[in-house]
């Protein structure tokens, strides 16, 4: 503005790849901390960032879904739509979802692109994550088999060539975000 004392600065953002990190693995693995700790960092570097969390996703733009494969299925599919969206405005997408079918997750490539598409497996042991149980699925599991929560009553689909392994319990939280961060200079 004429006349200001004050002048802004801006810093341009670090990169402009625009990606999608698709983070997947059982309950309690971890994903939402890495979705919440990558897109911390990504904000740090001015880089324009959304993270699209399974249990807040089921509260509004899936709360129609149940848990069969069929509404797992749906529900990585809705979320794809939308990291393709955000992708297509220039932002960056982190998406925590369990998806724990291989033809659920292949789907949500194909709507996001293969070049866009950072597929993850949150590899964290059912052990861990059953003594972990941030939310208390696999403690409500042991009393209603019928829960169908993956890893105990209903299966997951460990991805074969996943661009990304963690597992939460043998590597700490800052080289997980190094190796996520890394797909950006891709």
């Amino acid at each position: 503005m004429p006349g200001s004392d004050q002048t802004e600065s801006y810093s341009e953002p670090a990169t402009n790849v625009v990606k999608t990190w698709w983070l997947s693995g059982l309950p309690g693995a971890g994903k939402t901390t890495l979705a919440q700790s990558l897109a911390n960092h990504l904000r740090e570097q001015y880089i324009a960032v959304c993270v699209l969390d399974g249990d807040e996703i089921r509260q509004g733009l899936s709360k129609d879904l149940g848990f069969s494969q069929a509404d797992r299925e749906e529900q990585s599919r809705r979320t794809a739509e939308v990291a393709r969206l955000l992708n297509l405005n220039g932002i960056s997408a982190i998406v925590a979802l369990v998806a724990p079918s291989l033809r659920g997750r292949a789907l949500a490539r194909e709507i996001i692109g293969n070049d866009k598409f950072v597929e993850t497996y949150v590899s964290t042991p059912l052990h861990v994550c059953q003594q972990r149980d941030p939310k208390g699925w696999y403690a409500r599991a042991k009393l209603n088999p019928a829960l169908q929560l993956t890893g105990v009553s209903s299966p997951y689909e460990a991805p074969a060539a996943a661009e990304c392994v963690i597992d939460t319990s043998q590597t700490a939280l800052p080289i997980a975000i190094q190796q996520l961060s890394s797909f950006l200079k891709a």
